[in-house]
Formats: structure tokens, C-alpha cells, sequence
């Protein structure tokens, strides 16, 4: 109950205006409106507030708003009745629980960090080895692959003055056929989307590729016409 009722979002114990209207059987647009005339009748208040969004069953981005424990404490005050008292209590509890959670997970320094990974920690070979088998390329592994991807391209077509570059149809063609045979060998619908563990294999793909058939006699046939004015 203590997870459900209380969050940690930055490293802060929290609720939400949609949890609270839950469990305490509220409209979640009177709470959130309940919450706005707190915000707008004392500037500090605001603090105790962020706006947020959740994703209802629709599918449809809605907002809500995280709260701190005296976020919580200030919009519980109006809840009257017997059931009210019980979650308030609970929330409390809640909040004490995860906030002395908090308080034991101190930070690790950097020499601290550095030793650990020295020391081989069992599960951390692990952890990077499942980011990378799932991440995509960050950014400057996306830009590297590119440019790798580009330049290939301008090769095949014959460099950058060449017809068949200049021609618009035909190189929009051949970047095509080399996403579709990229798509069809690493299953994925974006380059970027590719797992950083199979960069070196996405460049080498790029590298070795060349276009089908067809599409090479195009472009040997519009490189051997005179050039394009």
C-alpha cells in the first residue's frame, strides 16, 4: 500500500492529485481544482505543486499534479469523515516510510563509484550489458552512423556532383533501398533505433552495402548522360 500511496520522483517523496482523488473517492478534476485555488491564493504553495501528466485509458495525455508531503497535508486538511482520517494516516505513514528510505540511500562519490566498478561489483557487468543490448545509439554514436550512412550514399551515386546525386528521384531512391535492406537485416523501424551493442555492425552493414540491380543501372545510366544543368 505505502508504494502506491507515496512515489520518489527526484529523489522526493511524493503523491499524486490522481492518487489522492482515488483513494479518498474524490473527483480528480475537483482535486485538481481544489489545488489551483490553493496555488493562486499563496505564492509559497506553489512549491508544494508540479504539474504533471498521466496517460488515461484512452491513451490520451491528462494532467495531474505531484505533491510533497505538505502539499498533501495542506489539501487533506478539508477531508472530513471517519474513512478520510484512516488515509490520512495512512499517508503519513507512507511518507515516512519512503522518506527515511531516502535518507538511507546516500550517494556514492566518484572515487567511491570508480572503486566499485574495480572491485567488479556482480551485478554491474549486467546492468551496462542489458542498457546496451536495449538502448538506442545516444547522440553522437546517431550522428556517427549519419554520416557513415550519408557518405556511402554520395559513393554510390557517384560523388556529389555527379547526375545521379543531383538527380532528387534517384538519390531519394537509393536512400530507400538502403533503409529498407538496413530495416529488413537489424528489424528496426529508425536508425537511431539500433542497439548501441550492434553499432560496429551497423557501420559495417553500411559500409559493405550496395544498391540492388536495377537501381545501380540507373545510376550508371543517368552518371553516363550529359551533365545536368
Amino acid at each position: 500500500m505505502t508504494e502506491e500511496l507515496v512515489i520518489m520522483r527526484d529523489r522526493q517523496a511524493v503523491t499524486t492529485s490522481l492518487q489522492v482523488a482515488e483513494n479518498f473517492e474524490k473527483n480528480h478534476q475537483h482535486v485538481m481544482e481544489s489545488i489551483r485555488k490553493l496555488t493562486v491564493e499563496n505564492s509559497t504553495v506553489k512549491n508544494m505543486f508540479v504539474k504533471g501528466f498521466y496517460i488515461n485509458k484512452r491513451r490520451q495525455e491528462q494532467p495531474m499534479y505531484y505533491m510533497n508531503r505538505d502539499g498533501f497535508s495542506l489539501l487533506a486538511m478539508g477531508f472530513t469523515g471517519k474513512k478520510a482520517l484512516q488515509f490520512k494516516l495512512k499517508y503519513i505513514d507512507a511518507f515516512n516510510q519512503m522518506e527515511k528510505q531516502l535518507q538511507q540511500q546516500k550517494p556514492l562519490t566518484l572515487p567511491e563509484q570508480i572503486s566499485l566498478i574495480a572491485k567488479g561489483y556482480e551485478n554491474l557487468s549486467a546492468d551496462v550489458e542489458d542498457i546496451k543490448n536495449r538502448m538506442g545509439l545516444p547522440g553522437n554514436m546517431a550522428l556517427t552512423f549519419s554520416k557513415k550512412r550519408n557518405a556511402k550514399i554520395i559513393n554510390v551515386l557517384g560523388g556529389k556532383k555527379s547526375n545521379a546525386y543531383c538527380d532528387k528521384n534517384i538519390r531519394s531512391k537509393t536512400y530507400r533501398a538502403l533503409f529498407s535492406s538496413y530495416r529488413e537485416t537489424f528489424d528496426q523501424d529508425r536508425y537511431n533505433d539500433l542497439p548501441m551493442k550492434d553499432f560496429d555492425k551497423g557501420v559495417d552493414f553500411v559500409n559493405n552495402w550496395y544498391p540492388p540491380f536495377e537501381l545501380q543501372q540507373e545510376i550508371r545510366r543517368a552518371n553516363a548522360q550529359l551533365a545536368i544543368v
